[in-house]
C-alpha cells in the first residue's frame, strides 16, 4: 500500500485565524512606532502615504475575518496568497521608512518562518524567495529617512546594509530548509502515533470481540447438539410428508454447518496457522468461498466473473480472509439475494474482488463511517461483521471500500496485495 504524506500539524483555516492574530498586533505595532518616530522622534515620513499602507493592510485583516466567517474551505494555495500579501505590505512600508536602513527591515523572517513551519516546501520557498527579492529591491530604492542612514563618505553601498542583506539571506535560507525539516518530522510523528493509537484500539476491540466469540462458541455447542437431536426425531416423525422432510433436512443442514462453524473457529485460535497465511491461485480461493457461502445461503443467486487476464492471481490467505469475503457476501444477500454479480480481477501489484447487490445502497450520512466499531448498513446490524472484515483485511495490507453504483445497489471493492508463489 502507498504511504500516505505527512498530515499537517494545523489546518490551512487555524493557520489562517493566527495568521490574522499575527498581523492584526504587527500593523498595530508599525502604527504605534511611526506615531513615535514623528512625533518624538521627528522622523521625516510621507506620513500619508504610510498611514495608507498601514489602513490598506487593516482593511485586508478585516476581509480576512470575514472570509473566515464563511463556510468556504481555505487551501494552501490561498494561505500562501495571504502570506505574500503581507510580504508586498511590509515592502511597501520599508520603501516608505527607509528601505533596508530601516532597524525592522528583519521582520520579514517573520511570514519566512511561518511559511516554513505551515506550508508544503515549495510554497514555502516560495515566500522565502519574495523576501529575499523585497529586501534586495529596498537595498537601491526606497524613499530615505536622514535619521536612518549611515553616512559612509563616497562609497557606493552601506557596509553596514550589505552585511545586513547577507545576514537576512543566510537567516532565510536556514530558517526555510530547518524549520520546514522540524514540521515535516513532527507531523510524520503525529501521522504514526495517530496509527499506533488506532491501531491499538482496534486490537483492543478485536481482543474483545474474540473473547465474546469464544465463549459463545462454547455456549452454542449445547442448544446445537440439542437441536440436532429434536431434528432426527422430527425427520422420523415427518415420514411420508415429502415437503416437511425437505424442511427438516434443510433445517438439519444449517445446524450442521452451525457445528461446523464452531468447530472451526476453535480450529483457527491456534496462533501457529494464524501466523503463516497460505499462497493460493485466488481464482480457486475465490470460488471455494462462494460455494462454502452457497451452502450458507441456498436462497441467493449469483454470477462469479473472472478476468481473462494472463498470469496467476497468488494471494496469501488464511480462515479469516475467508471469513471476511464472506460477511461482505452475506451483507449483499441481506440487502438483495437477487442476481449478486462477484467479478475477480488482477494486475501485477493488487488483486481486486468486486461484489455488487442490487439492494438499496448507502445511506450517505454513514458511508464514511462503515468499518468503524459499530457502524451497520443494517437497521438490525451491529456492525461486527463489517468491523471485522475491515481490520482483517487492512491486516494483510489490504483495503475495503462500498460505493452506491450508478445504476442502484451497492459496489464493494476489497483490493488485496498481489503475492509471491
Amino acid at each position: 500500500m502507498p504511504t500516505a504524506p505527512p498530515l499537517p500539524l494545523s489546518t490551512p483555516s487555524r493557520n489562517l485565524v493566527r495568521l490574522t492574530i499575527v498581523r492584526g498586533i504587527t500593523w498595530t505595532g508599525f502604527l504605534a512606532a511611526v506615531i513615535v518616530g514623528v512625533e518624538l522622534l521627528h522622523f521625516e515620513l510621507e506620513i500619508a502615504a504610510v498611514i495608507g499602507v498601514i489602513i490598506c493592510m487593516g482593511l485586508v485583516n478585516l476581509f480576512t475575518w470575514w472570509r473566515l466567517g464563511r463556510q468556504w474551505a481555505v487551501s494552501h494555495i490561498e494561505y500562501v496568497i495571504h502570506l505574500l500579501v503581507d510580504v508586498f505590505g511590509l515592502t511597501l512600508l520599508f520603501y516608505l521608512t527607509g528601505g533596508a536602513t530601516n532597524p525592522f527591515i528583519n521582520y520579514y523572517l517573520v511570514p519566512v518562518t511561518i511559511a516554513a513551519a505551515t506550508l508544503p516546501w515549495r510554497y514555502a520557498w516560495m515566500v522565502a524567495t519574495s523576501a529575499m527579492a523585497s529586501y534586495t529591491l529596498l537595498m537601491w530604492d526606497y524613499h530615505p529617512v536622514p535619521q536612518l542612514t549611515h553616512d559612509q563618505g563616497n562609497e557606493v553601498l552601506n557596509l553596514h546594509v550589505l552585511g545586513m542583506w547577507i545576514n537576512f539571506g543566510l537567516s532565510a535560507g536556514l530558517v526555510t530548509f530547518f524549520i520546514f525539516k522540524m514540521a515535516h518530522a513532527l507531523r510524520s510523528r503525529e501521522q504514526a502515533l495517530s496509527q499506533t493509537r488506532e491501531s491499538a484500539l482496534r486490537n483492543e476491540q478485536i481482543v474483545a470481540v474474540a473473547t465474546q466469540a469464544a465463549g459463545t462458541a462454547h455456549e452454542l455447542g449445547t442448544p446445537l447438539s440439542t437441536m440436532a437431536v429434536l431434528l432426527s426425531e422430527m425427520r422420523e416423525d415427518a415420514h411420508g410428508n415429502p415437503t416437511l422432510e425437505q424442511d427438516v433436512d434443510l433445517l438439519r443442514q444449517q445446524v450442521d454447518v452451525c457445528k461446523s462453524r464452531l468447530r472451526h473457529l476453535v480450529e483457527s485460535a491456534d496462533r501457529r496457522r494464524m501466523a503463516e497465511p497460505e499462497v493460493r491461485d485466488a481464482r480457486d480461493w475465490l470460488n471455494g468461498v462462494v460455494q462454502r457461502w452457497l451452502v450458507l445461503r441456498p436462497d441467493v443467486s449469483h454470477r462469479l466473473e473472472v478476468s481473462g487476464q494472463r498470469g496467476t492471481p497468488w494471494l496469501k490467505v488464511d480462515t479469516t480472509l475467508d471469513q471476511a469475503i464472506t460477511n461482505l457476501l452475506n451483507n449483499a444477500a441481506d440487502a438483495n439475494p437477487d442476481d449478486i454479480r462477484i467479478r475477480l480481477d488482477w494486475n501485477e501489484t493488487e488483486v481486486i474482488v468486486d461484489i455488487r447487490d442490487h439492494g438499496p445502497g448507502i445511506a450517505l450520512d454513514i458511508a464514511d463511517r462503515l468499518g468503524d466499531t459499530f457502524v451497520s448498513t443494517k437497521s438490525k446490524g451491529l456492525g461486527i461483521g463489517l468491523f471485522l472484515t475491515h481490520a482483517t483485511i487492512n491486516r494483510f495490507g489490504g483495503g475495503v471500500s462500498l460505493y452506491n453504483h450508478p445504476d442502484g445497489g451497492t459496489l464493494t471493492e476489497v483490493i488485496l496485495p498481489h503475492s509471491k508463489p
